[in-house]
């Protein structure tokens, strides 16, 4: 069989991947966009789009120009205004391409981590006094820490409570956690530019939601008027949490994918084991 016979097959196979990888691009994209204010302006170049082809169809050379001209505008405009969105976009891209053994040393914790957090969270809740703890995972937030007071302190309940209470220099703003240490205190964060976010959330919930739209990091908040508890991925806010949903979140969020893993390999380690036993 000659090499050329195989040419229409190499040919068709690159083409399935072609159009396969463009698919799953196309639909993590849309995913991304999916209930964000890109949409409506999404619709509006489809538009716009659609009306170029209608000049180009119908010979209306007038529309047909200006529509032309107005395409580097239109490419500026999308970087401008979507420049949350895909920043986000590029940071899913890059935490799902990134190998697992980097993903484990970045996001490995202890438990007791959770457990602080979570403490002086539901003290913080009791007590009615604000907060906002902002958790780093694989994208660093080295330019909000410089910009805060940085610290670099062992992290703890007691230094938590005392950093929220609002007698101190430092409760205003955020604490960042970064490596299982409190990296600074009184951080200032971009707040969330989504219309569609409630107008009962204040600006440390706005706060906690964008500085989840602009990084990977979660956010654990607590409202100065209900004492209410929430948390926040990926631009996405969950509230009235109690301190049990607070630390499953928390492990699901960091630790779960690690912890899978660990505990599957015992599984199979374990059964190998038996195996050479029942061998032997």
């Amino acid at each position: 069989m000659q090499i050329s016979e195989y040419i229409p097959a190499l040919a068709t196979v690159r083409s399935f991947l072609d159009i396969t990888l463009v698919f799953i691009i196309v639909y993590v994209v849309l995913k991304l966009l999916r209930g964000t204010r890109a949409v409506p302006t999404i619709v509006g170049i489809v538009i716009l789009a659609l009306l170029y082809w209608l000049a180009v169809a119908q010979d209306l050379a007038t529309l047909e120009f200006v529509l032309r001209s107005a395409v580097f505008y239109i490419g500026v405009m999308i970087i401008v205004l979507f420049q949350s969105e895909i920043r986000q976009a590029l940071i899913y891209f890059g935490n799902r391409l990134r190998f697992p053994f980097v993903r484990q040393s970045a996001n490995r914790r202890g438990d007791t981590v959770y457990d602080e957090i979570v403490l002086a969270a539901t003290t913080l809740s009791a007590a009615k006094t604000g907060a906002l703890m902002v958790i780093e995972r694989g994208v660093g937030l080295r330019n909000f820490i410089d910009a805060g007071v940085q610290l670099d302190a062992h992290l703890s309940y007691d230094l938590l409570v005392t950093l929220f209470d609002p007698s101190t220099p430092l409760h205003d703003g955020a604490v960042i956690i970064s490596q299982e240490r409190v990296a600074a205190a009184s951080c200032f964060l971009p707040l969330t530019k989504n219309p569609g976010i409630s107008r009962e959330l204040g600006t440390r919930h706005r706060a906690a939601i964008g500085i989840t739209e602009a990084s990977d990091a979660i956010s654990v908040t607590v409202s100065e008027e209900t004492g209410m508890i929430s948390f926040t991925v990926n631009g996405e806010i969950k509230r009235n949490l109690d301190s049990k949903q607070l630390r499953t979140l928390l492990l699901d969020s960091i630790e779960a994918p690690i912890l899978r893993a660990h505990e599957k390999k015992a599984e199979t380690t374990g059964a190998t084991e038996i195996g050479e036993t029942k061998t032997a």
